[in-house]
């Protein structure tokens, strides 16, 4: 039977995008860049995901699952915070608003939980709502399943699109030879919900025997960014290659991204994975980066504070230690610019309220890109 599921899942239909790369891998350094770095919020170590409650107010995780309040200028540590499994790349992870924060006050978190019957973690979604500096009405809407004590590619990511559905990307968790192309089993997928945790009816694979319902997309390797784009309303992603074969992926109902069936990256020792970049019924990327830069966060501009930045994508870097702007035009790269290169490992981006950039650093905490006159 999981054969047959899993023959469905690769008929799934899906719309290809073509694939573009800078020839040169190009990649321009800005000597002097449109903003300057201000430091707002020091001494954070790993601080994974942020979202703004208003221009002036935070909420922030640190991975090793410490939930961040920083109001008035001071941080404050959020109380009743669910207990995570801080393994590996896995611990407090992303962090969202309902669309509709203000009238319904929910809160949504991924984190790695131990829960379940097994040794070790897997990606689980909450909703809660913030009362007092304690998180209040906690609602598990999803855990996947079964947990595994590898530390790796547990995602994971949060994103609304225009119409109040809540996509969470998972990893695959290191299992790429189990997970990714079989959508009975959780990882390596983007999963799609109501803002309550129920299923849509129409998601994809509703229907099909043995199927994770939950799932909207598969393929993936490891997605740690994900953001709406402005104009199309599209959910995109940015997700970790091997070495070699990051991408940036437009997610589709029921599309298969390829992993590890079809990849532009290597195993780190440098052997093969597959032959092929391509494969009739995958998905391609818009966008791949060879060398790999361990992308993260990810956020369109825009804002018009920046000159020349609205409309394009900024990607943080874990592995160079920077932040990148992508120029597009269309779903197609055209520039490269490297920025923040002396800061440390991009971890999340966000375009504030107020129209700055805010860009979370690792072993810093979080800067405002005050533009310059």
């Amino acid at each position: 039977m999981r054969n047959s599921v899993l023959t469905i899942a690769l008929a799934a239909i899906t719309l290809s995008y073509s694939c573009a790369q800078d020839p040169e891998n190009k990649v321009d350094t800005i000597e002097n860049p449109p903003y300057s770095a201000q430091l707002i919020i020091d001494e954070l170590q790993t601080p994974w995901g942020m979202v703004f409650l208003s221009e002036n107010e935070l909420l922030i995780t640190e991975k090793s699952g410490e939930l961040v309040h920083f109001k008035n200028g001071k941080k404050i540590s959020v109380k009743n915070v669910p207990e995570v499994y801080n393994r590996g790349q896995g611990g407090l992870l992303d962090i969202e608003l309902h669309p509709d924060y203000e009238n319904t006050g929910w809160v949504y978190i991924s984190y790695a939980s131990e829960e379940g019957k097994e040794k070790g973690g897997h990606t689980a979604l909450i909703r809660c709502k913030l009362d007092n500096n304690s998180l209040t009405n906690i609602e598990l809407l999803y855990k996947a399943s079964p947990n595994t004590t590898k530390g790796q590619h547990f995602g994971s990511r949060i994103e609304f699109d225009n119409e109040g559905y809540l996509y969470l990307s998972i990893g695959e968790r290191g299992a790429r030879d189990e997970n990714p192309q079989d959508i009975t089993r959780d990882g390596g997928k983007i999963y799609r919900f109501y803002d309550d945790g129920r299923i849509p009816e129409d998601n994809p694979f509703v229907g099909k025997e043995g199927a994770k319902t939950a799932i909207y997309s598969f393929g993936h390797r490891n997605p740690q960014g994900l953001a709406k784009h402005p104009d199309t309303g599209e959910i995109w992603d940015n997700e970790h290659g091997p070495k070699g074969g990051d991408e940036i992926n437009i997610i589709k109902a029921g599309a298969n991204y390829g992993w590890p069936l079809v990849t532009y990256g290597v195993n780190y020792s440098g052997t093969s994975i597959t032959d092929k970049t391509e494969m009739e019924g995958m998905t391609q990327p818009i966008h791949y980066w060879v060398p790999s830069i361990a992308p993260s966060g990810m956020a369109f501009v825009t804002t018009d504070n920046y000159k020349g930045w609205k409309g394009s994508i900024l990607v943080g870097s874990l592995k160079f230690q920077y932040m990148e702007r992508l120029e597009m035009d269309g779903t197609k790269v055209v520039k490269r610019e490297k920025l923040l290169t002396d800061l440390g490992r991009v971890r999340d981006i966000k375009e504030g309220p107020d129209g700055l950039i805010y860009v979370a650093v690792e072993g810093k905490g979080i800067y405002k890109l005050v533009p310059k006159n």
